[in-house]
């Protein structure tokens, strides 16, 4: 019988906490019985010098974690920048630092996740297209590519709302169609094109502390007040290479030539 999500992440975090208290790692035959939500399943222990897609599910979840204006590649291998990411993760959580993935890793990513492996407080919904439409085609990728960039932004848009001790994020706006974006004026190449960006409402963070926040976690893009057209959201995006410029909250244009265009 299959449990319920909500009350298999109740049990998850309970085991996970009794663990913790323990002072002991779960063996592997919990690992598994802990992935009943659904979603991957982990089922070796994970070190640096590792590769496969078993990593690169790791590096999707711990992506928000690479140091300040740091990036983490999501290619399956597990070099020195995967261990310090994931030991980052592994302290924002209170677990055993040691930059290696175990159960204890395993079962927090299980806690995290819905059955559609996005992370517990985002949903698909909130970053499909954003004119009244719903889901994730008609951008310049296909559906399938533009939705696996909306996971990778809810992932580290996780790991954001985490360093606020995890008061929620409010999501105006993510993925945009070709229509839609033109429609609101959007660069032609925006990141929103690609599903890797959001914009993002103050709520009780206000906008210059996600700002100044978002430079922790891996986001290449971040455009806020005093930017043209941001006094009233931060965007957020995935892009590999650092464009930060919220002026009214001390951050200058970051690593962007003059001549090259935002793509917010």
């Amino acid at each position: 019988m299959r449990l319920p999500t909500r009350l298999t992440r109740a049990l998850v975090r309970l085991l996970l906490a009794f663990s913790l208290a323990a002072g002991v790692m779960l063996v592997s035959s919990t690992v598994n019985q802990a992935a009943a939500d659904g979603c991957f399943t982990w089922n070796r222990t994970l070190s640096q010098g590792a590769s496969g897609e078993d990593v690169r599910q790791l590096q999707i979840r711990i992506a928000g974690y690479p140091g300040s204006g740091g990036h983490l590649a999501i290619d399956g291998a597990f070099g020195p920048a995967t261990r310090a990411a994931l030991v980052r993760f592994q302290q924002a959580y209170g677990l055993s630092a040691d930059g290696v993935a175990g159960a204890q890793t395993f079962n927090q990513f299980y806690a995290l996740q819905d059955d559609d492996c996005t992370p517990i407080h985002f949903v698909y919904a909130e970053l499909d297209d954003g004119c009244g439409g719903s889901g994730f085609d008609g951008g310049p990728l296909s559906e399938s590519a533009t939705r696996f960039n909306a996971l990778k932004t809810m992932w580290q848009l996780e790991a954001l709302r985490h360093a606020f001790g995890d008061r929620p994020l409010i999501v105006n706006s993510g993925f945009r169609s070709i229509a839609c974006n033109r429609a609101v004026g959007g660069a032609s190449n925006s990141q929103h094109l690609y599903g890797n960006a959001a914009d993002l409402a103050a709520g009780s963070q206000g906008f210059c502390r996600l700002a100044q926040q978002a430079r922790n976690h891996g986001f290449g893009g971040i455009f806020g007040p005093g930017y043209p057209g941001h006094d009233d959201h931060v965007h957020v995006d995935i892009r590999t290479s650092n464009a930060w410029s919220a002026p009214n909250c001390g951050i200058a244009l970051t690593e962007l030539a003059a001549a090259e265009e935002p793509d917010i």
